[in-house]
């Protein structure tokens, strides 16, 4: 069996999604609320930085209530932005063909103004941030922008949607800590390490159809040392996340708090199989539970420094 066969649908409708009307439906899937993983990504660098600042419990509780509501919105808004620039390459990959925008369920103009109403929700969710966080939330909007076209230029878009999904680290720290101090950088720069290593694990599912559509990806410029690249880049995401604690708390306790996510990650590389592609998209969706480990880990540091 190839990776093409056994690759795993895009869209699925399932759970929650069926019980939307059939014309809400191909809305839900363009912006993935069928697959909250992306959102919960999104939403993890965010919540470390928050966690990790410290301060008044009810502060960093609204924060987080804001910052999951942007994270569901932006992720949306950015998958609707992404499938409107790629949906003539979607409509040459399997996985991705079923999409509504490449499949014809949505139209262009459709999607755009779906678009619009995802991002004034994200914009109210800016409004209520103070003036540091609104200033760095809303230079995110460049690199946002350019990400759809990094596969078609460079061999590693992952590192691109690094500087993306991990931004909500530098707009957390800033809400948080009310601007740029060494440990929400370095939780930034960790973030973006984690990211290149588990979106080359989520882009194996498509490694076949990329090379036949001229996708660039990780991916395929790690060739067979995938396992060993995706290792390399977690163990750069756990030093940063180790050094951005200790620059928080230097003591020893606080780099013992990241054994459960390090122990976590070691299972992701040591059992990943480069030829199965649902086993790759099970140990991509696990970084959820990754990311809830870093944030045990930032609350119990942040509470105690």
């Amino acid at each position: 069996m190839t990776a093409a066969d056994s690759v795993v649908p895009d869209t699925e409708q399932r759970g929650m999604l069926a019980l939307l009307p059939a014309r809400a439906r191909p809305y839900a899937m363009l912006a993935r609320f069928d697959r909250p993983i992306g959102a919960w990504l999104l939403f993890w660098p965010g919540a470390w930085a928050i966690l990790l600042a410290g301060g008044p419990l009810d502060r960093a509780a609204t924060l987080l209530v804001l910052f999951a509501v942007g994270a569901v919105a932006m992720r949306g808004a950015g998958c609707v932005y992404n499938d409107i620039v790629d949906r003539d390459l979607d409509r040459r990959v399997a996985r991705t063909r079923t999409r509504p925008l490449a499949s014809g369920q949505v139209g262009v103009a459709s999607a755009w103004r779906f678009l619009v109403a995802l991002c004034l929700i994200g914009f109210a969710v800016l409004l209520a941030l103070d003036r540091p966080a609104e200033i760095v939330a809303v230079a995110s909007l460049a690199p946002v922008a350019c990400y759809p076209f990094m596969k078609r230029i460079t061999w590693w878009p992952q590192a691109w949607l690094g500087i993306v999904f991990s931004w909500a680290a530098l707009v957390g720290w800033a809400a948080a800590a009310g601007g740029f101090t060494a440990p929400g950088l370095l939780l930034y720069a960790g973030g973006i390490a984690w990211v290149i290593g588990y979106d080359t694990i989520y882009a194996l599912q498509d490694i076949e159809d990329d090379a036949l559509a001229g996708v660039k990806s990780s991916a395929r410029a790690m060739g067979r040392h995938v396992r060993p690249g995706v290792a390399a880049f977690y163990v750069v995401a756990l030093l940063l996340w180790g050094a951005a604690f200790w620059a928080r708390r230097p003591d020893p306790l606080a780099l013992l708090a990241l054994l459960p996510v390090a122990i976590h990650l070691g299972w992701q590389v040591a059992t990943l199989d480069v030829a199965d592609a649902a086993g790759a998209l099970a140990r991509f969706r696990s970084n959820r539970t990754a990311g809830l480990l870093l944030a045990m880990a930032a609350l119990a540091v942040g509470s105690a420094g």
